[in-house]
């Protein structure tokens, strides 16, 4: 059956986010039933009351995947247990009670399945998928709500970033914080990304596409870049930040250790200060610096700049290494490279 709902034209290129298919799955939760009303319905406004706590107090989680049309014409979901997985982190640690994965699996592939045809087949493009949770009970007062609300929507998707694959310029953020050892840093909740807009609004008025975070207490250990984890290619390794709690534990992130790790290229979880970065530019040893994101996947940084000058990586081009893993994730992503750990669920 065709969609109610008009599909866009997905042959051209789309802007991230702005187009969303025709249906969504719920389900609801409480005390007394647990969660109950699972269901597949057309996508359309959430009623909430005014005092719902996820308006007060910021209780909201949510993912993001991605569903491709594969080579063979089928459907493929990636790394939909990891994410189901930091979906329960999230949860737990903004005191929300947890989706069990087969519930969370089951949302999101019937979702898939249920608006197949809204799947975009250019290269560059995906179905995006957004699964959350929001605390619907009326209340004011601190605690953790005693209902919620658990919903799936989707959205077909091009390029994250309107620059696409081309190396982005990003300003290396030394005052303000995004987040703190002991804080949500790790938890993919709104209030992370809520924290983030300022420095992201200065930087944009710089002439920067983002901002690279450093550390809350010093400002000068690099964390990561925009909302993506941050990889730099040095002469003779590869180093990531390490995870402490005030960044996320992507997935992409995970995908690239293990490739690298396939590859035999020597890799590293350490700190790696803004200091090392400017004296291995200096030294010509600073090779690469990209993010990794399921939005973006791969996204190379060709300039950084702070408040004593800019450093040019590379040339301003993308790398070969970044050139490689984006490469290598999005073919095992659609099918045409073989899918080695099983990151990908066929529907």
């Amino acid at each position: 059956m065709p969609p109610a709902k008009p599909v866009p034209p997905l042959s051209q290129p789309l802007v991230f986010g702005k187009f969303f298919t025709e249906h969504m799955a719920r389900a609801t939760y409480t005390l007394q039933k647990d969660w109950h009303d699972c269901e597949v319905a057309p996508y359309e406004p959430i009623q909430l009351a005014p005092a719902a706590a996820a308006l007060h107090y910021g209780q909201t989680v949510f993912e993001g995947i991605k569903a491709f049309r594969l080579r063979d014409r089928g459907i493929g979901l990636f790394r939909l247990e990891r994410h189901a997985q930091r979906f329960r982190q999230s949860c737990e640690r903004t005191c929300m009670p947890v989706v069990p994965a087969k519930m969370f699996v089951e949302a999101v592939s019937t979702l898939v399945r249920t608006d197949g045809a809204w799947i975009p087949e250019a290269p560059d493009a995906s179905l995006y998928v957004r699964p959350a949770m929001i605390a619907t009970e009326a209340f004011l007062g601190v605690r953790p709500a005693r209902e919620y609300l658990f919903f799936v929507i989707a959205s077909p998707v091009g390029a994250y970033y309107a620059s696409g694959f081309d190396p982005v310029s990003i300003w290396i953020e030394r005052d303000l914080s995004r987040a703190a050892i002991g804080g949500l840093g790790a938890a993919k909740t709104g209030a992370n990304y809520v924290a983030s807009l300022l420095a992201s609004e200065k930087a944009h008025e710089r002439g920067y596409v983002q901002v690279l975070w450093t550390d809350a207490k010093t400002h000068d250990f690099i964390e990561e870049v925009g909302t993506m984890n941050v990889f730099v290619r040095f002469r003779d390794h590869v180093a990531t930040p390490p995870l402490r709690g005030t960044l996320l534990d992507g997935v992409t992130r995970d995908c690239v250790r293990r490739l690298l790790a396939d590859w035999a290229i020597p890799a590293v979880e350490r700190p790696i200060s803004v200091d090392e970065l400017r004296k291995a530019h200096e030294k010509g040893d600073l090779l690469e610096v990209f993010g990794t994101g399921t939005g973006a996947v791969i996204s190379p940084v060709g300039r950084l700049g702070w408040e004593s000058g800019t450093m040019e990586i590379g040339e301003g081009k993308t790398g070969d290494l970044a050139r490689r893993l984006f490469a290598e994730i999005t073919g095992i992503q659609r099918g045409e490279i073989a899918d080695r750990h099983g990151w990908v669920t066929e529907l």
